[in-house]
Protein backbone atom coordinates (compact mmCIF):
# COMPACT_ATOMS: atom_id res chain seq x y z
CA UNK A 1 0.00 0.00 0.00
CA UNK A 2 3.00 2.44 0.86
CA UNK A 3 4.81 1.62 -2.37
CA UNK A 4 0.94 2.16 -4.43
CA UNK A 5 0.79 5.63 -2.68
CA UNK A 6 3.90 6.50 -3.58
CA UNK A 7 3.80 5.78 -7.22
CA UNK A 8 0.20 8.14 -6.85
CA UNK A 9 1.73 10.89 -5.43
CA UNK A 10 5.15 10.56 -7.61
CA UNK A 11 2.21 10.87 -11.15
CA UNK A 12 0.40 13.87 -9.57
CA UNK A 13 3.36 15.91 -8.84
CA UNK A 14 4.57 15.16 -12.29
CA UNK A 15 0.89 15.91 -14.02
CA UNK A 16 1.13 19.41 -11.76
CA UNK A 17 4.00 19.77 -13.39
CA UNK A 18 3.04 19.54 -16.90
CA UNK A 19 -0.37 20.65 -18.53
CA UNK A 20 -1.97 21.47 -21.77
CA UNK A 21 0.60 18.98 -23.62
CA UNK A 22 3.62 19.67 -22.56
CA UNK A 23 3.82 23.94 -21.67
CA UNK A 24 3.70 24.15 -18.07
CA UNK A 25 1.18 27.15 -17.95
CA UNK A 26 -1.21 29.32 -19.98
CA UNK A 27 1.09 31.68 -19.99
CA UNK A 28 4.01 29.81 -21.82
CA UNK A 29 1.11 28.97 -24.37
CA UNK A 30 0.21 32.19 -24.92
CA UNK A 31 3.71 32.95 -25.41
CA UNK A 32 4.61 30.84 -27.74
CA UNK A 33 1.06 31.56 -29.50
CA UNK A 34 2.02 35.27 -29.94
CA UNK A 35 5.27 33.81 -32.45
CA UNK A 36 2.96 31.50 -34.58
CA UNK A 37 1.37 33.02 -37.53
CA UNK A 38 -2.60 32.13 -38.07
CA UNK A 39 -1.86 28.50 -40.11
CA UNK A 40 -0.01 27.10 -37.45
CA UNK A 41 -2.37 28.02 -35.27
CA UNK A 42 -4.61 26.91 -36.94
CA UNK A 43 -2.88 23.10 -36.59
CA UNK A 44 -2.45 23.68 -33.37
CA UNK A 45 -6.50 23.78 -32.73
CA UNK A 46 -6.79 20.77 -34.94
CA UNK A 47 -4.96 19.12 -33.09
CA UNK A 48 -6.28 20.10 -29.55
CA UNK A 49 -10.24 20.74 -30.86
CA UNK A 50 -10.31 17.23 -32.81
CA UNK A 51 -13.74 15.41 -31.66
CA UNK A 52 -13.95 17.92 -28.69
CA UNK A 53 -17.19 20.14 -27.38
CA UNK A 54 -16.03 23.34 -26.55
CA UNK A 55 -18.11 26.21 -25.28
CA UNK A 56 -17.43 30.31 -25.89
CA UNK A 57 -19.12 32.97 -24.32
CA UNK A 58 -19.35 36.56 -24.71
CA UNK A 59 -21.54 39.89 -24.76
CA UNK A 60 -21.87 39.83 -28.66
CA UNK A 61 -24.16 36.93 -30.07
CA UNK A 62 -22.00 37.37 -33.38
CA UNK A 63 -19.94 34.93 -31.85
CA UNK A 64 -22.81 32.31 -32.89
CA UNK A 65 -21.87 33.14 -36.61
CA UNK A 66 -17.95 33.44 -36.41
CA UNK A 67 -17.77 30.14 -34.67
CA UNK A 68 -19.39 28.60 -37.68
CA UNK A 69 -16.86 30.09 -40.40
CA UNK A 70 -14.05 29.39 -38.25
CA UNK A 71 -14.72 25.54 -37.64
CA UNK A 72 -14.84 25.67 -41.83
CA UNK A 73 -11.38 26.95 -41.69
CA UNK A 74 -10.37 24.60 -39.97
CA UNK A 75 -12.13 21.91 -41.98
CA UNK A 76 -10.25 23.07 -44.78
CA UNK A 77 -7.42 22.41 -43.35
CA UNK A 78 -8.24 18.92 -42.17
CA UNK A 79 -11.61 17.45 -44.05
CA UNK A 80 -11.58 15.11 -41.43
CA UNK A 81 -11.64 17.75 -38.67
CA UNK A 82 -14.95 17.27 -36.18
CA UNK A 83 -15.83 19.79 -33.34
CA UNK A 84 -18.62 21.66 -31.94
CA UNK A 85 -18.47 25.16 -30.68
CA UNK A 86 -21.50 26.53 -28.67
CA UNK A 87 -21.89 29.93 -27.99
CA UNK A 88 -23.96 31.89 -24.89
CA UNK A 89 -24.66 35.42 -24.39
CA UNK A 90 -25.35 35.99 -20.64
CA UNK A 91 -28.22 38.95 -20.08
CA UNK A 92 -27.63 41.55 -17.60
CA UNK A 93 -23.94 42.29 -17.11
CA UNK A 94 -23.79 38.82 -15.45
CA UNK A 95 -20.90 37.38 -17.90
CA UNK A 96 -18.07 38.24 -14.71
CA UNK A 97 -20.20 35.65 -12.40
CA UNK A 98 -20.00 33.51 -15.25
CA UNK A 99 -16.21 33.47 -15.77
CA UNK A 100 -14.77 33.96 -12.34
CA UNK A 101 -13.49 30.81 -11.55
CA UNK A 102 -15.31 28.50 -14.24
CA UNK A 103 -12.94 26.42 -16.58
CA UNK A 104 -16.53 26.06 -19.06
CA UNK A 105 -15.63 28.71 -21.73
CA UNK A 106 -12.48 28.23 -23.76
CA UNK A 107 -12.58 31.68 -24.74
CA UNK A 108 -14.78 35.08 -24.57
CA UNK A 109 -15.76 37.96 -26.04
CA UNK A 110 -16.29 40.99 -23.46
CA UNK A 111 -17.23 44.39 -22.87
CA UNK A 112 -16.84 47.03 -20.11
CA UNK A 113 -13.25 47.75 -19.79
CA UNK A 114 -13.77 48.89 -15.69
CA UNK A 115 -14.77 45.81 -14.92
CA UNK A 116 -12.39 43.79 -17.06
CA UNK A 117 -9.57 45.74 -15.22
CA UNK A 118 -10.87 45.34 -11.96
CA UNK A 119 -12.21 42.15 -11.85
CA UNK A 120 -10.60 40.23 -14.34
CA UNK A 121 -6.68 41.78 -15.69
CA UNK A 122 -5.80 42.50 -11.90
CA UNK A 123 -6.91 39.09 -10.65
CA UNK A 124 -5.76 37.10 -13.50
CA UNK A 125 -9.02 35.86 -14.16
CA UNK A 126 -8.55 36.18 -17.69
CA UNK A 127 -5.49 36.70 -19.54
CA UNK A 128 -4.33 38.73 -23.06
CA UNK A 129 -2.97 37.23 -26.25
CA UNK A 130 -1.53 39.36 -29.02
CA UNK A 131 -1.64 36.80 -32.41
CA UNK A 132 1.23 37.50 -34.06
CA UNK A 133 -0.55 38.92 -37.90
CA UNK A 134 -2.41 41.34 -35.93
CA UNK A 135 0.82 42.42 -33.86
CA UNK A 136 2.10 42.48 -37.88
CA UNK A 137 -0.37 43.81 -39.97
CA UNK A 138 -0.21 46.73 -42.17
CA UNK A 139 -1.88 49.63 -40.39
CA UNK A 140 -2.71 48.06 -37.21
CA UNK A 141 -4.04 50.45 -34.87
CA UNK A 142 -2.53 49.09 -31.45
CA UNK A 143 -2.67 52.44 -29.77
CA UNK A 144 -5.67 51.42 -26.53
CA UNK A 145 -6.01 48.04 -28.48
CA UNK A 146 -3.69 45.73 -27.31
CA UNK A 147 -3.99 45.09 -23.85
CA UNK A 148 -6.14 44.30 -23.50
CA UNK A 149 -6.94 43.19 -27.10
CA UNK A 150 -10.13 44.58 -28.99
CA UNK A 151 -11.83 42.74 -31.80
CA UNK A 152 -13.40 46.27 -32.38
CA UNK A 153 -14.37 49.99 -30.95
CA UNK A 154 -18.28 50.62 -31.62
CA UNK A 155 -20.00 54.50 -31.43
CA UNK A 156 -22.61 55.55 -29.15
CA UNK A 157 -23.35 59.21 -31.14
CA UNK A 158 -25.38 61.90 -30.21
CA UNK A 159 -28.44 62.58 -32.60
CA UNK A 160 -31.33 64.43 -32.55
CA UNK A 161 -35.28 64.76 -34.70
CA UNK A 162 -34.28 67.50 -36.89
CA UNK A 163 -38.27 67.50 -37.65
CA UNK A 164 -39.07 71.49 -37.00
CA UNK A 165 -35.48 72.93 -37.31
CA UNK A 166 -34.15 71.69 -34.12
CA UNK A 167 -30.82 72.21 -33.67
CA UNK A 168 -27.84 70.89 -31.51
CA UNK A 169 -24.43 72.84 -32.33
CA UNK A 170 -22.64 71.80 -29.23
CA UNK A 171 -22.06 69.08 -26.57
CA UNK A 172 -23.37 71.11 -24.11
CA UNK A 173 -26.25 71.85 -25.74
CA UNK A 174 -27.31 68.13 -24.81
CA UNK A 175 -27.44 69.26 -21.24
CA UNK A 176 -29.05 72.67 -21.49
CA UNK A 177 -32.13 73.31 -19.69
CA UNK A 178 -35.50 71.25 -20.25
CA UNK A 179 -33.33 69.15 -22.73
CA UNK A 180 -33.69 65.19 -21.67
CA UNK A 181 -31.70 63.24 -24.02
CA UNK A 182 -32.84 59.71 -24.36
CA UNK A 183 -30.04 56.91 -22.73
CA UNK A 184 -29.28 54.02 -21.57
CA UNK A 185 -29.04 53.47 -17.31
CA UNK A 186 -25.67 53.78 -16.36
CA UNK A 187 -25.72 50.81 -14.13
CA UNK A 188 -27.78 48.68 -16.71
CA UNK A 189 -25.15 49.69 -19.25
CA UNK A 190 -22.08 49.87 -17.63
CA UNK A 191 -20.31 50.96 -20.49
CA UNK A 192 -21.87 54.30 -20.35
CA UNK A 193 -20.88 54.76 -16.97
CA UNK A 194 -17.25 54.60 -17.98
CA UNK A 195 -17.88 57.08 -20.60
CA UNK A 196 -18.58 59.33 -17.89
CA UNK A 197 -15.49 58.38 -16.10
CA UNK A 198 -13.50 59.18 -18.92
CA UNK A 199 -14.36 62.91 -19.16
CA UNK A 200 -12.53 63.52 -16.13
CA UNK A 201 -9.24 62.66 -17.70
CA UNK A 202 -7.12 65.63 -18.69
CA UNK A 203 -7.35 65.56 -22.25
CA UNK A 204 -10.84 64.67 -22.62
CA UNK A 205 -11.51 67.58 -20.07
CA UNK A 206 -9.97 70.01 -22.12
CA UNK A 207 -12.42 69.18 -25.06
CA UNK A 208 -15.15 70.25 -22.57
CA UNK A 209 -13.49 73.07 -21.50
CA UNK A 210 -12.92 74.14 -25.33
CA UNK A 211 -16.67 73.01 -26.14
CA UNK A 212 -18.06 75.84 -23.38
CA UNK A 213 -15.48 78.26 -24.52
CA UNK A 214 -17.00 78.28 -28.09
CA UNK A 215 -20.72 78.84 -26.40
CA UNK A 216 -21.68 82.91 -26.84
CA UNK A 217 -22.03 84.43 -23.62
CA UNK A 218 -25.62 83.95 -22.91
CA UNK A 219 -25.53 80.15 -23.43
CA UNK A 220 -22.23 80.36 -20.82
CA UNK A 221 -24.16 81.85 -18.34
CA UNK A 222 -26.68 79.10 -18.15
CA UNK A 223 -23.75 76.89 -17.52
CA UNK A 224 -21.66 79.08 -15.59
CA UNK A 225 -22.79 78.42 -11.66
CA UNK A 226 -22.71 74.39 -12.11
CA UNK A 227 -19.10 74.86 -13.51
CA UNK A 228 -17.70 76.86 -10.38
CA UNK A 229 -19.81 74.95 -8.04
CA UNK A 230 -17.31 71.67 -9.44
CA UNK A 231 -14.83 73.29 -8.25
CA UNK A 232 -14.95 72.64 -4.66
CA UNK A 233 -16.40 69.13 -5.92
CA UNK A 234 -13.04 68.44 -8.09
CA UNK A 235 -10.96 68.81 -4.88
CA UNK A 236 -13.21 66.30 -2.65
CA UNK A 237 -13.32 63.64 -5.35
CA UNK A 238 -8.98 64.30 -5.89
CA UNK A 239 -8.87 65.58 -9.43
CA UNK A 240 -6.59 68.26 -9.72
CA UNK A 241 -6.44 68.92 -13.19
CA UNK A 242 -7.16 72.50 -14.32
CA UNK A 243 -10.21 71.81 -16.43
CA UNK A 244 -12.12 68.85 -14.78
CA UNK A 245 -14.63 71.52 -12.95
CA UNK A 246 -16.14 71.72 -16.86
CA UNK A 247 -15.66 67.92 -17.32
CA UNK A 248 -17.77 67.44 -13.56
CA UNK A 249 -20.12 69.77 -14.66
CA UNK A 250 -21.01 68.58 -17.65
CA UNK A 251 -21.64 64.99 -16.08
CA UNK A 252 -23.37 65.94 -13.46
CA UNK A 253 -26.22 67.87 -15.73
CA UNK A 254 -26.13 64.94 -18.11
CA UNK A 255 -26.98 62.74 -15.36
CA UNK A 256 -29.63 64.70 -13.77
CA UNK A 257 -31.39 65.53 -16.99
CA UNK A 258 -31.24 62.19 -19.27
CA UNK A 259 -34.31 59.76 -19.87
CA UNK A 260 -33.41 56.48 -19.01
CA UNK A 261 -34.88 54.08 -21.57
CA UNK A 262 -33.71 50.43 -21.44
CA UNK A 263 -31.84 49.84 -24.73
CA UNK A 264 -30.91 51.28 -27.51
CA UNK A 265 -33.14 50.26 -30.04
CA UNK A 266 -36.51 51.84 -28.27
CA UNK A 267 -34.39 55.27 -28.21
CA UNK A 268 -33.56 55.07 -32.10
CA UNK A 269 -37.48 53.87 -33.01
CA UNK A 270 -38.31 56.87 -31.18
CA UNK A 271 -35.96 59.28 -33.16
CA UNK A 272 -36.53 58.29 -36.66
CA UNK A 273 -40.13 58.96 -36.18
CA UNK A 274 -41.10 62.78 -37.12
CA UNK A 275 -43.63 62.68 -33.67
CA UNK A 276 -40.07 63.03 -31.96
CA UNK A 277 -39.57 66.50 -32.83
CA UNK A 278 -36.26 68.29 -31.15
CA UNK A 279 -35.99 65.13 -29.27
CA UNK A 280 -31.98 63.82 -28.87
CA UNK A 281 -30.40 60.73 -27.61
CA UNK A 282 -26.96 59.71 -27.35
CA UNK A 283 -26.95 55.54 -28.99
CA UNK A 284 -25.04 52.79 -30.92
CA UNK A 285 -25.03 54.83 -34.36
CA UNK A 286 -25.15 51.10 -36.05
CA UNK A 287 -29.05 51.18 -34.85
CA UNK A 288 -29.88 53.71 -38.08
CA UNK A 289 -28.66 50.48 -40.41
CA UNK A 290 -32.00 49.04 -39.60
CA UNK A 291 -34.52 51.50 -39.86
CA UNK A 292 -37.78 50.72 -42.04
CA UNK A 293 -38.81 53.86 -44.19
CA UNK A 294 -42.25 54.95 -43.79
CA UNK A 295 -44.52 57.48 -44.04
CA UNK A 296 -43.54 59.03 -40.78
CA UNK A 297 -40.57 57.39 -39.67
CA UNK A 298 -37.31 58.07 -42.16
CA UNK A 299 -33.63 57.92 -41.30
CA UNK A 300 -33.51 61.33 -42.90
CA UNK A 301 -35.60 62.53 -39.73
CA UNK A 302 -32.31 62.53 -38.07
CA UNK A 303 -29.07 64.31 -37.70
CA UNK A 304 -25.91 62.68 -36.22
CA UNK A 305 -24.87 65.92 -34.61
CA UNK A 306 -21.02 65.50 -35.14
CA UNK A 307 -21.39 65.32 -39.25
CA UNK A 308 -22.61 69.14 -38.75
CA UNK A 309 -19.89 71.51 -40.12
CA UNK A 310 -19.77 73.87 -37.55
CA UNK A 311 -20.41 71.11 -34.26
CA UNK A 312 -18.32 71.99 -31.81
CA UNK A 313 -16.91 69.17 -28.98
CA UNK A 314 -17.42 65.33 -28.35
CA UNK A 315 -19.65 63.40 -30.83
CA UNK A 316 -20.23 60.63 -28.33
CA UNK A 317 -18.07 57.89 -27.31
CA UNK A 318 -16.84 54.69 -27.92
CA UNK A 319 -16.73 51.06 -26.08
CA UNK A 320 -14.96 48.31 -27.01
CA UNK A 321 -15.25 44.51 -27.51
CA UNK A 322 -12.08 42.54 -26.05
CA UNK A 323 -11.15 39.07 -26.77
CA UNK A 324 -9.66 37.51 -23.84
CA UNK A 325 -8.79 33.74 -22.30
CA UNK A 326 -10.39 32.65 -19.24
CA UNK A 327 -7.28 31.09 -16.93
CA UNK A 328 -8.60 27.64 -16.76
CA UNK A 329 -9.75 27.10 -20.46
CA UNK A 330 -8.84 23.65 -21.35
CA UNK A 331 -8.17 24.21 -24.73
CA UNK A 332 -5.86 27.52 -24.91
CA UNK A 333 -4.52 26.77 -28.60
CA UNK A 334 -8.12 26.57 -30.12
CA UNK A 335 -8.76 29.82 -27.87
CA UNK A 336 -5.56 31.71 -29.60
CA UNK A 337 -6.90 30.32 -32.89
CA UNK A 338 -10.01 31.98 -32.91
CA UNK A 339 -9.06 34.95 -31.43
CA UNK A 340 -6.33 35.34 -34.14
CA UNK A 341 -8.82 34.86 -37.07
CA UNK A 342 -11.55 37.28 -35.87
CA UNK A 343 -9.58 39.78 -35.56
CA UNK A 344 -6.99 39.51 -38.17
CA UNK A 345 -8.91 38.35 -41.29
CA UNK A 346 -11.83 39.54 -42.96
CA UNK A 347 -13.95 36.55 -43.03
CA UNK A 348 -13.37 36.36 -39.54
CA UNK A 349 -14.66 39.46 -38.90
CA UNK A 350 -17.82 39.90 -40.75
CA UNK A 351 -20.06 38.84 -38.32
CA UNK A 352 -19.32 42.37 -36.64
CA UNK A 353 -17.83 44.17 -39.68
CA UNK A 354 -20.65 43.91 -42.06
CA UNK A 355 -22.63 46.88 -40.17
CA UNK A 356 -21.62 50.17 -39.70
CA UNK A 357 -20.06 51.97 -36.40
CA UNK A 358 -17.41 48.94 -35.75
CA UNK A 359 -14.20 49.55 -36.19
CA UNK A 360 -11.79 46.80 -35.95
CA UNK A 361 -8.02 47.89 -35.53
CA UNK A 362 -6.54 45.92 -38.64
CA UNK A 363 -8.18 47.75 -41.40
CA UNK A 364 -7.99 44.97 -43.27
CA UNK A 365 -10.66 43.45 -41.41
CA UNK A 366 -13.12 46.41 -42.47
CA UNK A 367 -15.96 46.59 -44.60
CA UNK A 368 -16.56 50.25 -46.39
CA UNK A 369 -20.04 51.99 -44.97
CA UNK A 370 -18.91 54.95 -45.95
CA UNK A 371 -22.01 54.88 -48.74
CA UNK A 372 -24.39 52.78 -46.32
CA UNK A 373 -26.82 55.73 -47.22
CA UNK A 374 -26.33 56.01 -50.96
CA UNK A 375 -28.98 54.83 -53.73
CA UNK A 376 -28.45 51.13 -54.65
CA UNK A 377 -28.41 50.71 -58.63
CA UNK A 378 -30.45 48.11 -60.46
CA UNK A 379 -27.53 45.28 -59.40
CA UNK A 380 -27.67 46.22 -56.15
CA UNK A 381 -24.47 48.34 -55.83
CA UNK A 382 -24.14 51.79 -54.41
CA UNK A 383 -24.36 54.85 -56.53
CA UNK A 384 -23.18 57.86 -55.45
CA UNK A 385 -26.33 59.72 -55.00
CA UNK A 386 -27.25 60.14 -51.11
CA UNK A 387 -30.25 59.42 -49.98
CA UNK A 388 -29.92 58.78 -46.40
CA UNK A 389 -27.08 60.80 -45.04
CA UNK A 390 -26.67 60.27 -41.12
CA UNK A 391 -25.65 56.37 -42.65
CA UNK A 392 -23.09 57.07 -44.56
CA UNK A 393 -20.06 56.30 -42.03
CA UNK A 394 -17.01 58.41 -41.74
CA UNK A 395 -14.91 55.89 -40.51
CA UNK A 396 -12.16 54.89 -37.70
CA UNK A 397 -10.15 57.75 -37.63
CA UNK A 398 -12.71 60.39 -38.17
CA UNK A 399 -14.88 60.00 -35.45
CA UNK A 400 -11.36 59.64 -33.42
CA UNK A 401 -10.36 62.96 -34.50
CA UNK A 402 -12.82 65.19 -36.09
CA UNK A 403 -15.56 63.32 -34.07
CA UNK A 404 -13.32 63.41 -31.07
CA UNK A 405 -15.40 59.99 -29.54
CA UNK A 406 -14.50 60.15 -25.80
CA UNK A 407 -12.94 56.39 -25.74
CA UNK A 408 -12.76 54.02 -22.66
CA UNK A 409 -9.44 52.93 -21.21
CA UNK A 410 -9.79 50.35 -18.97
CA UNK A 411 -7.23 51.38 -16.74
CA UNK A 412 -8.26 55.00 -16.04
CA UNK A 413 -11.94 53.99 -15.65
CA UNK A 414 -10.69 50.99 -12.60
CA UNK A 415 -8.74 53.80 -11.27
CA UNK A 416 -11.47 56.38 -10.40
CA UNK A 417 -14.45 53.79 -10.47
CA UNK A 418 -14.60 53.86 -6.86
CA UNK A 419 -14.85 57.61 -6.58
CA UNK A 420 -16.71 58.23 -9.83
CA UNK A 421 -19.20 55.67 -9.21
CA UNK A 422 -20.70 56.66 -6.10
CA UNK A 423 -20.71 60.28 -7.28
CA UNK A 424 -23.03 59.22 -10.15
CA UNK A 425 -24.75 57.48 -8.60
CA UNK A 426 -26.07 59.79 -5.84
CA UNK A 427 -26.89 62.03 -8.39
CA UNK A 428 -28.86 60.13 -10.40
CA UNK A 429 -30.83 58.66 -7.02
CA UNK A 430 -31.56 62.31 -6.24
CA UNK A 431 -33.46 62.79 -9.61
Amino acid sequence: MKKFFCIVLALLMVLSMVSFAGAETLEEIIAQAQTMPNEELFKKAIEEANGKSLLGIGNSSRGKTAKETFIEVLKGIDPNFDTTIEWTQPKNNTIFEALKGSNEYFVTLIQDGNQIQSKMLNTGELLNFVPYDWANAEGVAKENNENPLALQTLNKVFEFNNVGGASYKNCWDFVAPDVHPLFMGVNSEPVGKNFLYMLTRDDYAAIVKDAYDKLDADKQAVFAPTVEEMEAEAADLGFEGENIKYALAWIKLWCEQYHEETDDGPICTTLVDKSAAGQCGLLVYSKLRSVEESESVSVNNVTVAAYQDDYEGFGGYAYKHYMMIPKATQYPWTACAFIAYITTTQEGFKAWGKDMGGYAPVPACMQDHSKDGNKLDENGNRTDEVEFAAKNDRGYDWWLNEGKLIVEDPAYCASVADTMGDWIDLIIGMK
